[in-house]
């Protein structure tokens, strides 16, 4: 066919002698030269660090977290603390049923689940501006300023909370000045007040954390671009900035809701009776009460709850939508 180039002609000479292809002798060929696993002969430096750097942290979370909680959920079902500890027992859901028809335990569970929202709101717009600080205006000094954020952590975390137990006591310097100007009429100290406001300054470090780490992989020429469309710095940090830095934001809000909800040794310390959450009971009948079905049982609900409500928010949030993932 005209235009079309010929294949060069192989010699007689060449193929006279030739034996016919045997397709399953190629086969075997091939086999005979590939080596038989590759990747036993030549381990991949990368998986064996992967390994050597998760497997202790695993095994350190499987023993200190899953391993209590299962025996948590598992002395939910008991009946009493008679006989072994880990003595065979017939499961009863009586605690659960008691948990159930006691209108004052979920009562207090609402109430401390409203508190650690009010807190975890605060604290991740408290932090918002020390994290934005940091990425976008410290400059050379960003890691110093992070160290001196942390500092606050090298002392006991009761240190901290007794120190702010001073301030807001009567004679505290925050008190004392708030009842001077007439913004309030009662002590601050043994209530709920108390325990948000000291809940409050004890998770901002924390919550600056994640929303640091999502405003750092903000491309700074989204902001030049955004300043020669002529945005003004307010629209660059409402459509450019908070919409990037989402993900921070909600894992901010999750890491301080979630154990906040929880929390028993502040309102201990500066709530007093008038500022008790439901972590308190929980500890009531651990300690006091030797009841430690009937406070399992509770705490497994409570952890329940926690986990609807944030698997309700992830979804609401969509973070791997957010992330374009």
């Amino acid at each position: 066919m005209a235009g079309r180039r010929q294949a060069p002609a192989v010699p007689a000479a060449v193929t006279a002698g030739a034996e016919p292809l045997d397709p399953s002798a190629i086969g075997r060929r091939q086999r005979r030269g590939r080596s038989p696993n590759p990747g036993r002969l030549s381990p991949n430096p990368r998986r064996r660090t992967f390994w050597a750097l998760a497997l202790p942290a695993t095994t350190a979370l499987v023993l200190l977290t899953v391993v209590p909680l299962l025996f948590m959920v598992a002395l939910s079902f008991r009946p009493d603390l008679r006989g072994a500890l880990l003595a065979p027992f017939s499961p009863t859901l009586e605690h659960y049923q008691q948990v159930a028809d006691t209108f004052n335990y979920w009562r207090l569970l609402g109430i401390s689940a409203l508190m650690a929202a009010i807190v975890a709101v605060v604290a991740t717009a408290a932090a918002f501006p020390v994290a934005y600080f940091l990425a976008f205006r410290a400059g050379r000094r960003a890691g110093l300023l992070l160290i001196l954020l942390l500092v606050p952590f090298w002392t006991s975390y009761l240190l901290r909370v007794m120190a702010w137990k001073l301030m807001l006591g009567t004679e505290g310097v925050i008190n004392s000045a708030l009842l001077g100007t007439g913004l309030v009429d009662e002590a601050l100290l043994y209530n709920r007040n108390a325990v948000v406001i000291t809940l409050i300054y004890v998770w901002i470090p924390f919550a600056a954390l994640p929303i640091l780490a999502a405003l750092g992989r903000i491309d700074i020429r989204l902001h030049d671009a955004a300043a020669d469309l002529y945005a003004s710095p307010w629209q660059q940090l409402r459509r450019v900035t908070l919409p990037l830095a989402v993900p921070g934001l909600a894992a901010a809000f999750l890491m301080v809701f979630i154990p906040t909800v929880g929390e028993y040794v502040t309102p201990i310390l500066v709530g007093g009776t008038g500022g008790a959450m439901y972590g308190n009971i929980v500890q009531d009948f651990f300690v006091r009460a030797a009841n430690w079905p009937l406070g399992s049982a509770m705490a497994v609900i409570m952890l329940v709850l926690t986990l609807v409500l944030v698997t309700v928010g992830l979804r609401v949030v969509q973070p791997r939508r957010l992330l374009g993932v």
